[in-house]
């Protein structure tokens, strides 16, 4: 797969402001070209009513667009006043599922690199595919510091209360996220069983730890010199305590509940340093949970699957997926 021109990780994670509500692809239909997808599904709304610790201002929905290429989208998106689920389903399902957590610095969702484009390949090998539009801390809600994986654990119970809707098996569901998204997705890994919102039916009786996570480039500790510390700021605030910053970090949450864990990274990410991914990989050896560590001299960061063919780092959906096959969640 060619890699096609766009704003670049780096812009956007600088400047997702300056974006606005500029005019979007609408989905509706596929676009030519290579990397084209066909958007449309359900939608499930994570929570009855206001999510927990709404503001009295919900925030705004905004929607800016850093691709100039009519064949493809690269949507960023701000202002999640009711978090949800978007439903990829595939032709055929294998009973397999994949909740996945779109990146961006808990300033914004990348939307359509590390949430779309995931759910095109994922479906083609038959998994029904939750692409996950939680809320930014940053945007007036109580207990910031809570406020994603809230919305990531009350995600993982739902998927699993409608497994039986989408013809997925409610022991064979994954987690994939990519950069802070990884962050999300390794908080949701070691932090399932967590109280951060108080119960509001039937679905948070079931369980919200994943069978399996992917984290792509991750962000993983928030107390190491080696953090992003835009994710962190926008996480925990600025002058976080030292207590709150070693809490939040992923790698000291690791425990023998751990789910086997995936990880991918690059020796040249000037954004979210690979240590991240090593600190993560030590920590899950250290407890002897299953994991997996690839980690590629080029690539830099928020490549998601756009990528050229001769950059190595293009073989991790399906070192992923293979993954997957031998802990028992996806089918061969």
């Amino acid at each position: 797969m060619k890699e096609p021109a766009s704003t670049s990780r780096r812009a956007l994670l600088g400047g997702v402001a300056a974006l606005g509500a500029a005019s979007i692809l609408r989905p509706g239909k596929a676009e030519a070209g290579p990397t084209a997808l066909t958007y449309g599904g359900e939608t499930i709304a994570l929570w009855p009513g206001k999510a927990p610790g709404a503001p009295a201002k919900l925030p705004v929905r905004k929607v800016g667009q850093g691709s100039k290429d009519p064949a493809f989208d690269d949507r960023a998106i701000t202002g999640i006043a009711t978090p949800s689920l978007e439903v990829r389903r595939p032709a055929y399902r294998n009973g397999s599922a994949v909740l996945i957590i779109p990146g961006g610095g808990y300033e914004f969702l990348a939307w359509d690199n590390e949430g779309e484009e995931q759910a095109n390949w994922l479906t083609r090998r038959g998994v029904t595919c939750f692409i996950l539009s939680y809320r930014l801390p940053g945007e007036g809600w109580a207990k910031r510091a809570t406020v994603p994986l809230q919305d990531a654990q009350r995600a993982m119970r739902l998927i699993r209360a409608n497994a039986e809707t989408y013809g997925i098996d409610a022991r064979r569901v994954a987690v994939l996220g990519f950069s802070a998204g990884g962050h999300l997705g390794g908080s949701l890994a070691t932090r399932f069983a967590e109280d951060v919102y108080a119960p509001v039916d039937e679905a948070d009786r079931l369980s919200a730890r994943p069978d399996l996570a992917g984290l792509i480039y991750p962000v993983i500790s928030l107390a190491e010199p080696f953090t992003h510390a835009g994710s962190r700021d926008a996480l925990l605030g600025k002058n976080a305590s030292k207590d709150a910053l070693r809490a939040a970090s992923v790698e000291n949450r690791v425990t023998a509940d751990t789910p086997p864990t995936f990880l991918v990274a690059t020796s040249d990410d000037g954004l979210v340093p690979i240590d991240n991914s090593l600190a993560m990989y030590r920590a899950m050896l250290a407890k002897q949970r299953p994991s997996e560590f690839h980690g590629f001299d080029r690539g830099g960061h928020g490549f998601g699957v756009r990528y050229k063919d001769d950059i190595p780092v293009h073989v991790w959906p399906e070192l992923f997926h293979a993954y997957g096959v031998r802990h028992g969640i996806f089918s061969a």
